[in-house]
Parts: structure tokens; C-alpha cells; sequence
């Protein structure tokens, strides 16, 4: 199993020199989007900086113990109590919801989610186990330890328009990338060819400690260890390919931009099966998905 396509350094999207300059605790992308990696996984801030209150979404929201790292990220870029609109979700892992909660409450927000994945945030279904058999290093070792069970912010969920808008984001759509999760979601924006894609395909290997700890710019199918449907999977990354991205932000490992982005894309789609597929896995053999229940199990 080859599980990565090489990238040239250069395409990387975000300027370090830029980033210090600005000394906001974020990485910025383009001018209204940036994002800050929290240890294992990246959040995301839509809006121009000194936005205001109200002015803002944050995409995800990161693993537990992080609230006042994004707290303070989202402050420093647009302003000194500044709450989000909304905060809108690719998808409800739980390095994707670790503080989801807490942030909702204290920010009055709503929450924007695919209507598949309602069950993990509103308290009625867990995710399917993760599984370790897929290999890769130790982030899978470890994967049978990683919280499968729902959050609950029924309260505060909303579900995204089936015409693919998004409320608080103008000039977005959303797209539907199952195959990591059921109701798995990324964010289009053609205006300037922007994509927010979670962790349909990532740009590091998330089942190697080694590999997150040195962020190498590689193309990588979703995290093994966590992806229950090999086969939505692969028609999510072609699907995402065939937009033509000229920026491309993941849920792990740097944002690439650029026609290596590109190559190394439409290489990943190409080859998935033999690219992203791990040689074993439960999911591999018996795929869980909501179409059967089998995506959704009792907390």
C-alpha cells in the first residue's frame, strides 16, 4: 500500500512570515479565512479580521481541552469579545466536537450540520468503533480508546439547506462528502476556487504520531481508522478533484494550494483504492452505513 501522494513544500498556502507579523495565533489562508492547529486536527475562521462580533464562523471545534486556545484565536483576529454567527461542522468526531458544547453555551450560537449526522450531535447514536487493524502507526494503535459517543447540542442544531447553501456563509456551498462519516460535509466556494474539505481527504498521515508531529505535505485519503464506507469514500475525493481547488484546507495536516495540489489530488482520486484503501479493516470487508442503521449505534 503506497497511503500517500507527495507534494511539493511550496505548495503549502500558508505564509509563516505573514503569520508572525500578525501574531493572531492562526495561519491565514486567504484574506477572510485562517486556521489554527490544535495538537491532532485544525479549526477554521471565516471573516475579515476586526470583524466584530457576530461577524464570524468557526468550522469545528477542535478536541476537549482546547476552548480557550480557540477563545483567544478567534478574539485576536477579529476582536475582543467577537462571538461567532454560527459554528458549522463537517462533521461530529470527536476531534471535531471536543469542545462543541461548552463554545455553543457560551457563545449563544447555532450549529449547521448534514441532517445524516444529526444523531451524533443531538445525543441518539454513537459512531461505529474505530478500528486498529488498519494500520499506520500509532494514532490507529491507539484508535479503540478514542470517544465514540454522540454530544448532545439538540438545543442549538440546525440542519443545513438542501439546496447546498449556508446560512451564515455567503458566497459557500456545501457538498456532501460522505464515506469518513455519513453526513460528512465540505465547503465550496467558487469565487475563488476555496475549499474546505474536513477530513475527506487529509494532507498528512493521522494514523502515524510521527507524521503529525512533522506535518509533511502529502495527500492522504480519509483517517482509516475512523472511516466506516471505503467506497462513498472514494467517490467523495473524486468529487472534490473534479472541482479544480485552487486552495484546499483539511482537518489534519497543512492547507496546499496550487497546480501540485492539483496533480497530487487528481493522483489520490485516481489511484484511491490503492492510494487511501487499507489492505485490511473491518470497514474494508462490511462497510457501516445509514442507509442500513449500521452507521448508527445505541450510546
Amino acid at each position: 500500500m503506497v497511503q500517500q501522494i507527495p507534494v511539493d513544500p511550496r505548495a503549502r498556502a500558508d505564509d509563516p512570515e505573514r503569520d508572525a507579523s500578525r501574531d493572531d495565533a492562526t495561519h491565514e489562508i486567504a484574506p477572510d479565512l485562517a486556521y489554527r492547529r490544535l495538537a491532532i486536527v485544525n479549526v477554521a475562521f471565516l471573516g475579515r479580521p476586526m470583524a466584530g462580533d457576530r461577524g464570524w464562523v468557526l468550522i469545528d471545534a477542535g478536541i476537549p481541552g482546547t476552548k480557550s486556545l480557540i477563545k483567544d484565536a478567534g478574539e485576536a483576529r477579529f476582536g475582543s469579545g467577537a462571538r461567532p454567527s454560527a459554528i458549522v461542522m463537517t462533521h461530529g468526531h470527536f476531534d471535531h466536537v471536543g469542545v462543541l458544547e461548552d463554545l455553543a453555551e457560551e457563545w449563544d450560537a447555532p450549529i449547521y450540520a448534514h441532517s445524516l449526522e444529526r444523531p451524533y450531535l443531538d445525543g441518539s447514536a454513537s459512531y461505529p468503533p474505530a478500528d486498529p487493524s488498519v494500520g499506520g502507526g500509532a494514532m490507529a494503535r491507539l484508535s479503540p480508546l478514542y470517544p465514540t459517543r454522540p454530544v448532545d447540542v439538540s438545543s442549538r442544531l440546525l440542519t443545513l439547506p438542501a439546496d447546498g447553501s449556508i446560512p451564515p456563509m455567503a458566497g459557500w456551498r456545501w457538498i456532501h462528502t460522505p464515506g469518513h462519516a455519513p453526513g460528512h460535509v465540505s465547503f465550496w466556494r467558487e469565487a475563488d476556487r476555496t475549499l474546505i474539505v474536513g477530513d475527506a481527504f487529509v494532507t498528512t498521515a493521522q494514523e502515524s504520531a510521527y507524521a503529525v508531529a512533522t506535518q509533511a505535505p502529502e495527500l492522504h485519503g480519509p483517517p482509516m481508522y475512523l472511516t466506516i464506507d471505503w467506497t462513498a469514500a472514494r467517490d467523495s475525493v473524486r468529487t472534490l478533484a473534479a472541482l479544480k481547488p485552487e486552495r484546499v484546507v483539511t482537518g489534519h495536516g497543512r492547507p496546499l494550494q496550487g497546480p501540485d495540489m492539483r496533480r497530487a489530488l487528481d493522483a489520490l482520486a485516481e489511484d484511491f483504492d490503492r492510494v487511501a484503501v487499507p489492505e485490511h479493516g473491518r470497514y474494508v470487508r462490511d462497510p457501516a452505513r445509514p442507509e442500513d442503521g449500521s452507521a448508527y449505534r445505541h450510546p
